[in-house]
């Protein structure tokens, strides 16, 4: 195939997942209402009490978790959780993209696992479905296995923009996360680029233009850049404990359901997540919209470290089910918590450490943004990916240098404490699931630093 027909075949790629991601992501707006329509409901039913409106809540939650588990598990056990992993295993030929059963398993049971609001994110469907309409595309066309996996790296990037309307971020993802298994050239380099425009281009058509989670932050002094490196420590710290738990409560899981059944966690997880969306709304969801709210919300730092326990918790609980959804989401929820109670804390102690010392107006939601890049660099391991996601999610730029120290010193942090990438380390849980050992680079392509690979 010549280059000018890979590339439309790239651009093709972008449109549909662009349609495909949008479609996911508008119908999970629209199901999130349901917990509304239920206070409606309720208050046309007179005979129904508060109790009993809540149980009602989470018995509507279980049922949707247990029955995207079990979609999952019958028909395409590969689509349950993120499907970065998938991915990166396809383009090391160590895992097959199986397209006809992950697309519809991954929509429908994303869509009820994301509407029923579990702590998971939409970008882990959109993601893989992007990487499966790409696999349809090179088996129909016959393309050759370098072509097919750089197609893939396309298909994944599509996916990503169509989650957040971040289309650089997504190329840069590609780069930075699957640096050991892209194939890179200049024609599959340019079909990634291609992919992710025009799947960023067809949300926007679709959604409006405009910043997927817009802040504005005021500038700050430079005298308050140490305030990010503290965070960005923090953060470094936060990340790796976060990684091993979220693999540690995935093997509790799997163990328990191997031991009596696979259904009881989720169905516990969705009651709980039903009920906190009447009681404590901010505990449920992916976050994305939670991440803007409490910027705004002023809340006392008791309150805030509140959110920060509950959602770290709800997220563990939510991925271990095994249901399709992504951690981005989640983690840039969680970040935002942490970077705000981070600063209630910083503002609290000051007066105590310095003469007249206090945090320059403006600083909080700045330490909140910082957050989101800085935490998803400690756990990604892709920092320059955390700075322009941020950049591109939020539309400001002024937090845009505490931004880069955040996540500097979150992923330095990390590297120290031997934190590894979350989707390497699913990979290896995968294949050695799977019975496979997992994959080891060449000590040419790599370096080690603090036990990170690097190319």
């Amino acid at each position: 195939m010549g280059d000018t027909a890979y590339y439309i075949v790239a651009i093709l790629v972008g449109a549909v997942t662009g349609v495909i991601g949008t479609l996911l992501h508008l119908g999970v707006d629209t199901l999130l209402h349901w917990p509304k329509a239920l206070h409606r409901v309720i208050d046309d039913l007179v005979d129904v009490s508060v109790p009993q409106a809540i149980l009602i809540a989470g018995g509507a939650a279980a049922l949707a978790v247990v029955l995207s588990v079990w979609i999952t598990r019958t028909f395409a056990p590969e689509a349950g959780g993120s499907g970065v992993q998938e991915i990166e295993g396809a383009m090391e030929g160590r895992r097959e993209v199986r397209w006809r059963r992950v697309l519809p398993v991954k929509f429908c049971g994303g869509l009820l696992a994301l509407g029923s609001g579990l702590v998971v994110g939409r970008e882990g469907p959109t993601i893989h479905m992007g990487a499966s309409v790409a696999q349809a595309a090179s088996e129909t066309l016959g393309l050759p296995v370098r072509e097919t996996r750089g197609l893939l790296a396309a298909g994944a990037a599509a996916g990503l923009a169509a989650a957040f309307s971040a289309p650089l971020a997504s190329i840069l993802f590609v780069i930075e996360e699957t640096r050991r298994q892209f194939p890179y050239c200049l024609r599959t380099y340019t079909a990634v680029m291609l992919a992710s425009v025009t799947s960023g281009i067809v949300t926007e058509e679709l959604t409006g233009r405009r910043p997927f989670m817009f802040v504005s932050v005021p500038e700050l002094p430079l005298a308050a850049l140490p305030a990010f490196v503290g965070l960005g420590i923090v953060l470094g710290i936060v990340g790796v404990g976060f990684n091993r738990s979220l693999v540690w409560s995935m093997d509790r899981a799997l163990a328990f359901g191997r031991r009596t059944s696979f259904y009881i966690i989720p169905a516990v997880v969705g009651f709980v997540v039903g009920i906190l969306l009447i009681v404590l709304p901010f505990a449920t969801m992916g976050g994305e919209q939670l991440a803007v709210s409490l910027m705004s919300e002023n809340l006392p730092l008791a309150m805030m470290a509140l959110a920060v326990f509950i959602r770290f918790i709800m997220t563990m609980a939510s991925y271990a089910t095994g249901v399709p959804g992504g951690i981005f989401a989640p983690i840039l929820a969680l970040a935002t918590a942490i970077g705000l109670l981070y600063g209630l804390v910083l503002d609290a102690a000051l007066p105590y450490l310095l003469p007249a010392g206090a945090l320059p107006s403006g600083a909080l939601p700045a330490l909140a943004v910082a957050a989101m890049g800085g935490l998803f660099s400690a756990t990604v391991r892709a920092p320059l990916v955390g700075v322009v996601l941020i950049a591109e999610l939020t539309g400001d730029y002024n937090a845009f240098v505490p931004a880069i120290v955040t996540c500097l010193f979150a992923n330095l942090v990390a590297d120290r404490l031997g934190g590894r990438p979350i989707y390497e380390v699913l990979l290896e849980r995968t294949l050695r699931l799977a019975g496979e050992a997992p994959p080891v680079p060449p000590a040419s392509e790599r370096r080690q630093i603090g036990g990170w690979d690097q190319r």
